[in-house]
């Protein structure tokens, strides 16, 4: 498993916003034989979101991923901070925009929604055509909802992560299910999302590619997500490795743009 995760990592991993939850792998995978990893980093992002105002978050997310043979285990804990006229709800992965809300532009900061998930090998690229990793998420409504950091209320997904390495090339892309929690007042659909890419491995430590993430619209009169990304990996000394990257928005529900970077240590 580790060698296929390695390039799905490498590529998948940094750059996705959307429900593909690709962002799984951001901090990518540890050396063989190393299975404990830690990181940290700042996701930027500014758009309007089908609002006369423009929305600005930072995000910052603290995480610990484990693996253990064929299975790897997340835990996320974000620091969030919105600049908007609330018509956005959270940050990354879980935001929600709501088509309609807007009021005076404002500054709200806080935790963000804890995220845990866990994801199988199941089948091993270096004995079928493709390599599968199959898994699970919860986001976790510990966001301040009064505050317009999230919803307040669950999330969970069922996600197929594949990934084929062609040499120095690696394609990779995920499809899941999110079955959304509304919070009163508000009715969120359940929906699939999906994310395609392809990375280069330019060396033994850097490596670079694209993504693109695609989520329908979830609420009545909403937007899509729909974003490009763009991003490096590189491996430094001593077990750390950063990843910076930058997004292009194209849905209502996607942000004008977006920069961000990763940095992790793996024991």
């Amino acid at each position: 498993m580790k060698k296929g995760w390695f390039f799905a990592a490498l590529a998948a991993a940094t750059v996705s916003h959307a429900y593909a939850q690709s962002r799984q792998a951001v901090e990518g995978t540890p050396p063989a034989g190393l299975g404990l990893t830690f990181g940290t980093g700042f996701d930027y992002t500014s758009g309007k979101y089908g609002s006369t105002e423009k929305t600005d978050i930072l995000y910052i997310p603290f995480y610990a991923r484990y693996e253990t043979g064929p299975a790897v285990l997340k835990l996320t804990v974000p620091y969030i901070r919105i600049t908007g006229p609330g018509n956005v709800l959270g940050a990354g992965a879980d935001r929600v925009t709501l088509p309609g809300v807007a009021g005076p532009r404002r500054t709200e900061s806080g935790l963000g929604d804890v995220v845990a998930s866990a994801f199988y090998n199941v089948l091993s690229e270096r004995r079928y055509p493709v390599g599968v990793d199959l898994g699970v998420k919860a986001k976790f409504g510990t966001a301040d909802e009064t505050k317009g950091l999230g919803t307040g209320e669950n999330d969970y997904s069922l996600q197929a992560d594949f990934f084929k390495p062609l040499g120095a090339n690696s394609l990779f892309g995920s499809l899941g299910h999110r079955w959304y929690g509304s919070p009163p007042g508000i009715h969120l659909d359940n929906v699939f999302y999906g994310s395609i890419g392809a990375s280069h491995r330019f060396s033994s430590q850097a490596s670079g590619g694209v993504a693109y993430d695609y989520r329908p619209r979830i609420i009545d009169g909403g937007g899509e997500i729909s974003e490009l990304t763009a991003f490096w990996s590189q491996h430094l000394s001593g077990g750390w490795k950063v990843q910076p990257y930058a997004v292009l928005g194209f849905g209502r529900a996607s942000p004008d743009y977006g920069v961000g970077a990763q940095i992790a240590y793996s024991y």
